[in-house]
């Protein structure tokens, strides 16, 4: 394909992308400042989505794995809160024995057909991480309760699906476009 062809997908993605961050100042979700923390999310999911092999199963398969991130997230803040104050090990240390005990939990999934892609589950994880800490929740055991959970949690599973859509969205547009115009052999 010559590139004077080739440049209608680059710039179908561009603005793909400028449609995204024109939302971006109507997302206030975790207060002033934040916006831009959704379109990172969005951006990332989209990523992900080629990373999955550009289809819709494996598009599912990384929501899946983003929830799956968040409820492990849960079970460490929970499970570090008992054990930092049940077992007298302290917040650090709690913690600590939490995530050895979620993390083979979450790699065990490896074997769970639908639920096996590994590295969705570890950036839902990592991103639900960062909105406790972005909110100061994660410092403050009185706060990890379901509704900071929810408040949380639901915004990053519809920027995660936002930009999911956004990668089969390019992808069914380049395979429309390259099998119209035609690709080299």
């Amino acid at each position: 394909m010559s590139f004077g062809k080739y440049i209608l997908i680059p710039i179908f993605i561009a603005i793909q992308a400028f449609v995204m961050m024109l939302a971006a100042p109507y997302l206030k979700t975790f207060g002033e400042g934040a916006e831009g923390l959704l379109m990172w999310v969005s951006f990332q999911a989209w990523a992900m989505y080629f990373l999955a092999g550009c289809t819709v199963k494996m598009g599912l398969k990384t929501l899946a794995g983003y929830l799956g991130g968040i409820v492990a997230s849960v079970a460490i803040f929970e499970l570090g809160d008992c054990l930092a104050g049940g077992a007298g090990m302290g917040g650090y240390w709690g913690y600590a024995v939490a995530v050895l005990i979620v993390v083979v939990f979450v790699i065990s999934m490896e074997k769970v057909p639908g639920l096996d892609f590994i590295p969705s589950w570890f950036l839902g994880a990592g991103v639900f991480f960062g909105f406790m800490g972005l909110k100061g929740y994660a410092q403050n055991a009185d706060d990890h309760n379901l509704a900071v959970y929810t408040n949380i949690a639901v915004p990053e599973l519809v920027a995660c699906a936002v930009g999911l859509t956004y990668g089969w969205v390019t992808v069914t547009f380049r395979t429309w476009y390259e099998a119209k115009v035609g690709t080299p052999a």
